[in-house]
């Protein structure tokens, strides 16, 4: 009987790892872009990213939530084309939700050195990706295999970053928002549970604390154990800019806690903390707290692979831009 169930548990494995991989390879399929891409053109690309990024975090660890919340807000305004990249006025980098975005010379510096080892190959959209990747892994998360041939784009217009998730937004229009980039409700629990790593500002959920019912009240649904310690971290009349972990306790450090922190009321933001009050997406964040639920590591890197693809720019579309900053 034990060597019966010891077959029948490695044929379980076995095909949970083969229906994974599976899934894996046809996702990286995407629209145009496969895992090795550069296999010829510019074999040393990943190697060069990934030493690129250790080197940036090894001095800064907020790097790594920088750079993955950058590659979000790039995929979501015309689609994962290192849009985000673009300096200039009115262009996307200058939108509000992208004003505290950070990494920028990370992706700068990893183009300088491609394009003395192949010049004109590598796009600053792929270059982003792989980053993000790097990023999650350097912050204890997990890797996945990144498909690349995305192309750059050339249009950067802060005015189209309504489409960027927002921290007041409804379930509803979160689902929605995410729904239009082709990513369903699980992957919407999913990539925001990741993108917590890191911290934000006191402006960005301070109205939570202290008048959120206009009656002086708190925001009800913030665990009243949990209150005094935001509200010294965030002063009534303190200095907005001031940071905060999103992940109160393991910020910077990929994990999957922060569900449990949202089951127990206390979710930073109030768009998170709305994923447990919505059947819909509280039924995710219940599976990634229990012991046999979704596996929030596996779950993740599906999530990304299947964000990166979205509207991208593939062969004679967009560019190779020589500098990221710019267009050619």
């Amino acid at each position: 009987m034990e060597n019966n169930h010891n077959y029948n548990y490695f044929n379980s494995v076995l095909f949970t790892f083969l229906v994974t991989l599976a899934s894996l390879f046809v996702l990286s399929l995407g629209q145009g872009t496969r895992v090795g891409f550069y296999s010829r053109s510019c074999p040393r690309v990943e190697s060069i990213v990934q030493s690129t990024v250790r080197s940036h975090f090894s001095s800064d660890r907020a790097i790594a939530p920088g750079l993955l919340r950058m590659h979000f807000h790039d995929c979501f305004v015309q689609g994962c084309d290192g849009s985000i990249l673009i300096d200039g006025p009115n262009t996307e980098k200058t939108a509000g939700p992208n004003l505290l975005l950070r990494g920028y010379e990370v992706i700068d510096d990893a183009k300088q050195q491609l394009e003395t080892v192949c010049p004109g190959v590598v796009s600053c959209a792929d270059i982003l990706a792989l980053a993000a990747r790097d990023s999650v892994v350097l912050a204890g998360g997990p890797g996945w295999a990144v498909p690349t041939g995305r192309r750059d784009g050339r249009v950067s217009l802060a005015s189209e970053t309504s489409n960027l998730p927002g921290f007041t937004d409804s379930i509803d229009v979160q689902k929605q928002k995410f729904q239009d980039k082709g990513l369903n409700t699980q992957d919407l629990v999913t990539l925001v549970g990741g993108h917590t790593i890191g911290t934000t500002a006191c402006q960005f959920f301070r109205y939570r604390l202290y008048n959120f019912t206009s009656t002086g009240g708190a925001d009800p649904s913030i665990d009243a154990a949990f209150l005094p310690t935001l509200q010294s971290l965030c002063p009534a009349d303190g200095d907005g800019s001031r940071r905060v972990g999103l992940d109160n306790g393991s910020e910077n450090r990929f994990d999957s806690a922060f569900f449990s922190k949202l089951r127990d009321g206390r979710g930073i933001l109030e768009s998170d903390q709305k994923l447990w009050t919505d059947d819909s997406t509280k039924s995710f964040v219940q599976r990634y707290t229990g012991l046999l639920g979704l596996r929030f590591n596996v779950e993740f890197g599906r999530s990304m692979v299947k964000m990166s693809n979205v509207e991208v720019k593939t062969g004679s579309d967009g560019e190779i831009r020589r500098v990221c900053s710019a267009v050619n």
